[in-house]
């Protein structure tokens, strides 16, 4: 695809808090991305053409939503049930989480998809509830570095993208970011290379490319979510594939988030005083 054919397209940072925190501290590290964001503590406001979203422990979405009001950041939850309601111990349905006001939702994140061994037909089923249920969702893919060492990095990546998307209706491209996260980066500190990060990126636009067609590829929002830090979001946001980015660990302080919004923001050729 050619680059720079591609519109303008606002750029996305999420911050997936894991399994961190507690109560107090999910609410001031929620009080002080929003202050930090909106201008309320003293600096500038973050462009509003940046779409942030933070995503909390799903006992904590209802006082993180309401300690940051109407945002900066949107409010996103790290997964959901296929279920709409009914007896599912321990699960999430989408419209719970749309009564906690959060727009956005995971789906696919390593740690399920690896982790907890949950099968493409599930997160496919996840997908679509989220999609129908007007959910905003960030679906995740990557590779183990098994596979990236063995050369089955791309066809790992394009299988994933396939497995969640193939014969579903094309979704408005605001609304589906695809994050890119090479298993072996995430929590390790490692980082994949800006080169291979944006060649893996031109495989999953190339794929939405042939199960729609240019213009949603080209619309859609793909991020890099492996090892994202205040160093190093800046040279990762500068590659003309790569929209964002799906933070980890460097989500867990305001500093270092805002940081990294400030870096998406660069990319629109802002400056953060």
């Amino acid at each position: 695809m050619n680059k720079t054919a591609r519109p303008a397209v606002r750029p996305y940072i999420g911050g997936n808090w894991k399994m961190n925190l507690r109560l107090a501290s999910a609410v001031e590290l929620a009080e002080t991305i929003h202050a930090d964001l909106s201008g309320d503590a003293g600096g500038p406001q973050l462009d509003p053409r940046i779409d942030v979203a933070v995503f909390p422990p799903s006992p904590y979405l209802m006082s993180v939503g309401r300690a940051m009001g109407h945002g900066p950041p949107s409010l996103g939850a790290q997964d959901l049930s296929p279920h709409d309601d009914g007896a599912y111990t321990g699960q999430v349905s989408a419209g719970m989480l749309d009564d906690l006001n959060a727009r956005w939702v995971l789906v696919g994140h390593s740690e399920r998809r690896h982790g907890l061994e949950e099968p493409p037909e599930t997160l496919r089923a996840k997908l679509v509830r989220a999609l129908e249920s007007d959910l905003e969702t960030v679906f995740c893919v990557g590779e183990t570095l098994e596979e990236r060492e063995s050369g089955d990095a791309e066809s790992t990546i394009v299988g994933q993208v396939r497995s969640g998307l193939e014969g579903l209706a094309a979704p408005t491209p605001e609304r589906i970011v695809v994050a890119y996260e090479p298993v072996w980066a995430i929590g390790t500190g490692r980082t994949a290379h800006p080169d291979d990060a944006e060649e893996a990126h031109r495989w999953i636009r190339r794929t939405l490319g042939e199960l729609y067609d240019r213009e949603f590829a080209a619309a859609t929002r793909v991020v890099y979510g492996g090892s994202v830090t205040a160093s190093n979001a800046a040279e990762l946001f500068r590659r003309p594939e790569i929209d964002g980015g799906l933070v980890g660990g460097a989500s867990l302080k305001a500093d270092s988030f805002a940081a990294i919004c400030r870096a998406a923001e660069a990319r629109l050729g802002q400056t953060s005083a």
